[in-house]
């Protein structure tokens, strides 16, 4: 079974052909759409606008996801996991989005991964919004409350979603009673949220030893001590012999004003099989380039990197290091025996500073990508973790069932 993408006359927001993205994409019972802010095309200016409060934002947002599940025949009942792209500015009125997805969702309650992003492509906007959804809407591993003793931002459940995927809310280092710990120290959060991530998994019947990734967000003021997680990561990760990959994004504040540091945890029920086309800046390292789980490749975030010099490629030039961050990808998928048609999820940062030549990825995709295209987010960083990168790819493929 391939991937398909969704299609439905009743997105009305703007026109979505001849885009490099899917509104989503389906297979089998399982759905993942791209990320939506409340962007729409207004006739009168000639172009896409986003204008409203937060509840206003999120009301539309939500409606434009809901509407592209409804269209392959999901229902809210049926998400698994949501991802809230909120910006620096629209921290403040966040609980806003908040009231809006819990009057939406009433009972059920979905993983929710909250991420801080400095802005988005459109200025205004203050929420992105992304669903990944199952029929039956997952398997409840661990309920909301229990999960904000673990020490996550919101409270949001423990859920087994599709393919033995497990997804973990947003891990941030404050604790039960919203203080945060480790004020100032970055290595020591970093540790308190992979052992809390690490708890969450416990009491789901499982441990970290089954991460097959941990996205990362921290400030540029760490870049100094981030060197300073590979032993956190060593001490912690790695024992299923395999480590998960990774992937670190830099914004300018993150949750809490004191947090230096927010993980997200995915987790697999499957073995893990590595899977390197014969990298070896990885044999030191303590992430993978890709790592096999089921049917599912979870992969590393991508830059412009020379995998043997470890040189950065191509500064300053957004499209030239745009094509080798999709290159890396497409040969990873070629030595796992896939193609660019089984990639299902792409989220791209590019760097604030690079924002007006973030326009030049879309030709570099539309030339190395290929239909039902995956379904895709952008957000836009202060940084990445070298100061020479523009743009960093987070791509997922999946196997189709007479390759797996």
């Amino acid at each position: 079974m391939a991937l398909q993408a969704i299609t439905t006359p009743k997105f009305t927001w703007f026109p979505y052909e001849g885009f490099t993205f899917s509104l989503g994409l389906t297979e089998g019972e399982s759905a993942w759409t791209s990320g939506h802010t409340s962007a729409a095309f207004d006739e009168t200016v000639g172009k896409m606008t986003v204008t409203g409060t937060m509840e206003q934002q999120a009301r539309i947002a939500y409606t434009k996801v809901l509407t592209i599940l409804e269209g392959a025949g999901f229902g809210p009942e049926d998400v698994v996991r949501i991802t809230e792209n909120v910006t620096v500015s629209g921290i403040g009125d966040y609980e806003a989005a908040v009231a809006v997805r819990k009057e939406l969702f009433g009972g059920h309650e979905p993983v929710v991964s909250t991420i801080i992003v400095e802005r988005l492509v459109r200025r205004t906007a203050f929420l992105e919004v992304e669903l990944m959804a199952k029929k039956g809407g997952g398997r409840e591993l661990m309920v909301a409350s229990e999960s904000r003793e673990a020490g996550t931002w919101q409270r949001s459940a423990v859920k087994e979603g599709t393919d033995g995927a497990v997804y973990l809310p947003t891990v941030v280092p404050i604790d039960a009673d919203g203080n945060v710990v480790f004020a100032g120290d970055f290595v020591s959060q970093y540790a308190y949220c992979l052992d809390k991530a690490d708890d969450l998994l416990q009491r789901a019947g499982m441990s970290i030893d089954q991460a097959v990734t941990t996205y990362d967000y921290s400030t540029p003021a760490t870049r100094d001590v981030y060197k300073g997680t590979h032993r956190v990561r060593k001490e912690r990760l790695g024992g299923a012999g395999v480590y998960p990959g990774a992937g670190g994004i830099l914004m300018s504040r993150l949750h809490h004003p004191e947090s230096l540091i927010a993980i997200d945890v995915t987790a697999s029920r499957h073995p893990l099989e590595l899977v390197n086309p014969g990298w070896s800046r990885y044999d030191t390292l303590t992430y993978a380039p890709g790592i096999k789980a089921g049917r599912t490749l979870y992969m590393s975030g991508f830059a412009s990197l020379d995998m043997k010099t470890q040189e950065v490629l191509y500064p300053g030039d957004m499209a030239a290091q745009a094509e080798v961050t999709y290159g890396s990808i497409i040969e990873l998928l070629t030595h796992a025996g896939l193609g660019a048609e089984n990639l299902l999820w792409t989220t791209e940062y590019c760097v604030e500073s690079a924002l007006p030549v973030y326009r030049e990825v879309a030709p570099v995709r539309e030339r190395m990508l290929k239909a039902p295209w995956p379904a895709s987010t952008g957000g836009i960083c202060k940084a990445l973790l070298r100061p020479e990168f523009m743009l960093e790819v987070l791509p997922m493929a999946l196997y189709p069932e007479d390759k797996a």
